[in-house]
């Protein structure tokens, strides 16, 4: 979805300071609304002047929420400075300036960049409108992609340490249709996140209805693809979010976190020092959060982790060496105990120092950390079980059971383990975590009976959670195509007579893949490519999913009755999704309605697209049947297969002026 641009400016026919007539309303329509559009930009402006004194609060809510506003001073209207003010007290940025005629000289505006255009009869001047369009479309450019440099508001620059409102929770006003829209979107947002769907998550990102909130959804965005442990993808979402909004503390914990486990991967670029001097320089703005500090401790724990379990070891020269680096252990601790005491709430800090400290007991047989620790462990056991969020339920009983492998008997962690699974949900992810602490202390042979009967549990709930839900396919191949041309079109493109040398095309691709039963197929349906493709795939036996930009009977009249023998084809579809593992994706259904403006197919090509990445960059390879137009827009086939050759190199063109 475009940004938002909200216009203050008089309306109707005014007078201006030399006493000539504007019609502003032809101002608006023939120089600001379309120089906005220009620069991407959605404009709105009030469909009436609002009277002094009678300022209404969906006026405020504009001013608050809006990504730029354009102001036009060419008169000295008392509604339009008024606004101005009341943006520049409510946002450091994101206002531009213009005038008709002679540029105001009011003090409080005097040293602001303004933009002037030429008036005459009444209007813009023909003779340079386009030009001042121009202008005008370039400078609201320069001002969105400047979005966090000088700060425009002269209350801001001259009030350094002043914080904006938080947008979301200033809601207000009667604004209710905008703000109906934005519950139907987070919803939405919100079944994806819930039902995996991350590719839904991203297209819904895209379509966010202000910065703000698109903010907030690549943020969400990337963490639910760090859960999915597709870290440099969610590491691309989270930036996304951050350029907008660079203090979001829960974006900036996520980027730590993506680090970290790039780092760990061994990711080209990442480094555990990386991960550290990103926590670090968090912790500059907010040094009291619990949270940074506990992604400093997993660094300094992983590093410390890294400096003695290496491949070739024994285990038993794994204990020697993990005893040698007790310094990177303590700091570790450090780091956690911190976290902890700046919240003690923070179970999670609390635990982690704990058991740590009794590794270093363990490994080290120094006790320094005794009396700490005895004080602590009371301490974690209060905050976890009164823990009042339902959904973090599973972290506080596993932490309960953390505490009795620490101190307790088998038998007491089977049973406090057990009960955190019970209120797992499937979380793979976190039943994984949780088995991997429960090796690293079976590998310093700590507590080994305890730690056995832990692993015992987790493995069987990770093998119950494993199957289906889990599945994940070894390729995932995408494909765009065009459809069989219809029997009217002026210049060939895919005509039928080509039909069976592109089938031969895309079925030696695939066998080129290796493509089979353990590969994902996505597509839409169309006529022509689209089908050849996945009957091509259904006979090695590929797990198909189609995604429509329309229910099937609205597609089958716009995608595929209009080819040449459309009759045939749509006997093919039918035969296609007869008994698929997965029925169709319906775009609307998932997505909801058609944004303005927004091509339906485009759209539905972006939807594949980020589903595809989804599953990790990878594994993506990319397949299309295409005579290499371009022009096509976001989501057309041109920007496919431009969005993988960047992130991946592996593209299949089947270029269909050469078959």
């Amino acid at each position: 979805m475009k940004p938002h641009a909200f216009v203050a400016m008089p309306f109707g026919v005014k007078t201006d300071r030399q006493g000539n007539e504007i019609d502003f309303n032809r101002v608006y329509a023939e120089l600001i609304k379309p120089a906005l559009e220009a620069a991407g930009l959605n404009p709105f402006r009030a469909d009436k002047e609002v009277q002094p004194g009678d300022i209404r609060t969906d006026m405020f809510q504009e001013l608050l929420i809006a990504d730029l506003v354009v102001a036009d001073l060419t008169i000295d209207n008392p509604n339009v400075w008024y606004e101005v003010g009341v943006r520049h007290a409510l946002r450091a940025r994101g206002i531009v300036l213009i005038s008709g005629g002679r540029v105001p000289t009011a003090f409080d505006l005097y040293t602001d960049r303004k933009l002037r255009y030429d008036v005459k009869s009444g209007g813009p001047d023909p003779a340079t409108v386009e030009q001042d369009k121009k202008n005008l479309a370039d400078m609201v450019k320069a001002t969105m992609e400047s979005w966090h440099g000088h700060k425009v508001s002269p209350v801001y620059h001259l009030m350094p340490n002043l914080q904006e409102p938080d947008w979301k929770s200033l809601r207000i006003g009667d604004v209710q249709e905008f703000w109906e829209q934005h519950d139907a979107w987070e919803r939405r947002i919100s079944l994806a996140r819930k039902a995996g769907h991350i590719g839904d998550v991203l297209v819904l990102a895209d379509e966010g209805p202000i910065a703000a909130f698109r903010a907030e959804a690549w943020i969400k965005a990337g963490e639910t693809l760090r859960k999915a442990e597709r870290f440099g993808f969610a590491l691309e979402q989270l930036e996304r979010g951050l350029s907008i909004e660079p203090h979001n503390l829960k974006g900036l914990s996520e980027q730590g976190l993506c680090l970290q486990r790039l780092a760990l991967a061994g990711r080209a670029g990442h480094s555990l020092d990386r991960a550290r001097a990103h926590y670090r320089k968090v912790l500059e703005t907010y040094p009291s959060d619990p949270e940074i500090w506990a992604g400093l401790g997993r660094v300094d724990k992983d590093a410390w982790i890294s400096a003695w379990r290496r491949h070739g070891n024994t285990v038993d020269q794994w204990r020697v060496e993990a005893a040698e680096e007790d310094a990177l252990l303590r700091e570790a601790i450090e780091s956690y105990t911190i976290a902890y005491r700046r919240n003690p709430h923070h179970y999670y800090s609390g635990i982690n120092a704990l058991t740590l400290m009794h590794l270093h007991r363990h490994l080290t047989h120094d006790d320094r950390f005794d009396k700490e620790m005895e004080s602590m462990a009371g301490a974690v056991r209060f905050a976890a079980e009164h823990e009042p969020n339902e959904h973090a339920l599973f972290w506080a009983k596993a932490t309960l059971g953390d505490l009795e492998l620490l101190l307790g008997t088998p038998d007491r962690v089977k049973s406090v383990y057990k009960e955190a699974i019970a209120k797992n949900d499937k979380d793979w992810f976190a039943l994984n975590s949780s088995r991997a602490q429960l090796q690293l202390l079976k590998d310093l042979d700590f507590h080994p009976d305890n730690v056995e009967a832990g692993i015992a549990v987790f493995d069987r709930a990770l093998k119950n959670v494993q199957p289906e839900a889990q599945w994940q396919p070894r390729l995932v191949v995408l494909f765009s195509g065009h459809m069989i041309d219809q029997p009217d079109r002026p210049t060939p493109r895919f005509p039928p007579a080509k039909e069976a040398v592109a089938e031969e095309c895309i079925a030696e691709a695939l066998d080129r893949l290796g493509a089979g039963p353990d590969d994902l197929a996505l597509a839409q349906g169309a006529s022509g490519g689209d089908i050849l493709f996945l009957e091509a795939c259904r006979k090695r036996n590929l797990r198909l999913q189609l995604m429509l930009p329309f229910q099937v009977p609205e597609f089958i009249e716009r995608s595929i009755l209009p080819s040449a023998d459309g009759a045939m084809w749509r006997d093919r579809f039918y035969a296609l999704t007869a008994g698929l593992k997965d029925e169709p994706r319906i775009m609307r259904d998932e997505l909801g309605p058609l944004p303005d403006g927004v091509n339906p197919f485009e759209r539905c090509n972006r939807w594949l697209l980020y589903t595809a990445l989804s599953y990790g960059i990878n594994s993506v390879r990319f397949l299309c049947l295409w005579d290499g137009s371009g022009g096509d827009g976001p989501g057309g086939t041109a920007h496919m297969y431009e969005e993988v050759k960047r992130r991946t190199g592996r593209v299949t063109w089947i270029d269909s002026r050469t078959l």
